[in-house]
């Protein structure tokens, strides 16, 4: 993709969901906007997401689906721009979609419908491409600011960082935004990998390496208090911890050195359950509790008690193996990192950025954008939500030179 701009209103660095859809927004307001991008291929955060059908908004998003130093901070976007003014785009573009758990709204057919359609809405606004393009310094200059790289140089009054976080640096996740932000005298909430399998000891795991593969649902907690955060979702057993929704859900909360309460059986009581069927029943242990629960489960679980007749075990041990299994609580050692986390949590401090238009309070005409800021969604649409929604109140904002 080629660009032809010595000069003009907005740069956006970063062709992903939120570049794209800022630079739509500021091109059909008749801005004149370059893209800038590293990439040989387009946008391939989204291509992937979704298993390939972009899980691409989720009605049920609200601020207290998001996690900030600034709770507050995504409101002002989300209910300028939420989930129905986006869905409203994809019927437009002709994109089929369904509802598939809790909210989450997937394409039918392929996430390159979304890149097409962000593409498309980028091109009906007249944006010039750069792409790949590699900005390696990007400076004050009169009127505004210079981006310079190995291919020439850029001059725009305004910049956009739409760069994204750390998660996923196979596809080209860096650290690019957050280095431009402590630049310009921003402060970054530590970055970390937030919607990550978590890992444990190789020792203490090793009892629970054969379960590899076996997923239930869970109630999943982290946190004291009113600081306690809660998820039922499915949960995955894998050879290096735990995976699967939930526990990506509750990564995001989980501080290291803490540790997570897991309810293996929720909306159940499995302790009253065997007692109930205690009386006069020879069967062994494994296989009644293995009608009411995972059998492989069952079996690491309980190894040789499971062998006991039912009739022969006492309330008190039915009752304690039934809590074991309702508050299970383990310790994390840590997480599979950003080579496998979904999104980044932490980033460019809001408390220096304007939630109304995304710009920073110290330099005029410098913008933040996306998953580079400090606010980080759940699992489930948000982050995308997030994207589109920060995307368009920057986009909004930009002024002409």
């Amino acid at each position: 993709m080629e660009g032809r701009p010595a000069g003009v209103d907005v740069c956006v660095i970063g062709a992903g969901a939120a570049g794209m859809m800022c630079a739509a927004v500021a091109g059909q307001r008749g801005l004149s906007v370059v893209l800038v991008d590293h990439a040989q291929r387009l946008a391939e955060k989204i291509r992937i997401s979704g298993g390939g059908r972009c899980n691409f908004t989720n009605l049920q998003v609200g601020p207290e689906n998001f996690l900030s130093d600034n709770p507050h901070f995504s409101r002002s976007a989300l209910s300028a721009y939420g989930p129905a003014d986006f869905i409203a785009l994809v019927r437009q573009h002709g994109i089929s979609f369904h509802e598939k758990h809790k909210g989450q709204l997937f394409c039918d057919q392929s996430s390159q419908q979304i890149i097409d359609m962000l593409k498309a809405e980028c091109d009906r606004g007249g944006v010039q491409w750069r792409m790949p393009w590699s900005v390696e310094a990007v400076q004050q200059a009169a009127n505004g600011f210079e981006l310079s790289g190995p291919n020439g140089t850029i001059r725009c009054r305004s910049v956009v960082i739409a760069t994204g976080g750390l998660a996923l640096p196979q596809v080209g996740a860096s650290d690019f935004g957050l280095k431009i932000a402590r630049q310009f005298g921003h402060k970054v909430v530590e970055p970390r990998p937030a919607l990550v399998p978590l890992t444990f000891d190789a020792a203490s795991w090793e009892r629970f390496v054969g379960l590899a593969g076996v997923s239930l649902e869970a109630r999943v907690a982290t946190g004291e208090g009113r600081k306690k955060q809660t998820f039922l979702e499915d949960m995955l057993f894998t050879h290096r911890g735990l995976s699967g929704p939930g526990i990506l859900q509750i990564s995001s909360y989980w501080k290291p050195g803490a540790s997570i309460q897991v309810n293996l059986a929720p909306g159940q009581d499995l302790g009253e359950q065997l007692i109930k069927a205690k009386p006069g029943n020879k069967q062994q242990l494994s296989s009644v509790l293995g009608a009411l629960w995972p059998r492989r489960l069952v079996d690491c679980w309980l190894g040789d008690l499971g062998l006991t007749r039912l009739a022969d075990l006492s309330d008190k041990v039915l009752r304690q193996l039934g809590q074991d299994i309702h508050a299970w609580a383990l310790t994390p050692k840590g997480t599979e990192g950003y080579k496998k986390a979904e999104v980044m949590s932490g980033g460019v401090d809001t408390k220096g950025l304007n939630q109304r238009s995304m710009e920073s309070a110290l330099v005029p005409g410098l913008y933040f954008i996306g998953e580079t800021v400090d606010v980080t969604g759940w699992l489930g649409g948000y982050n995308f939500q997030w994207a589109w929604s920060s995307g368009v109140a920057c986009g909004k904002s930009l002024m002409p030179a």
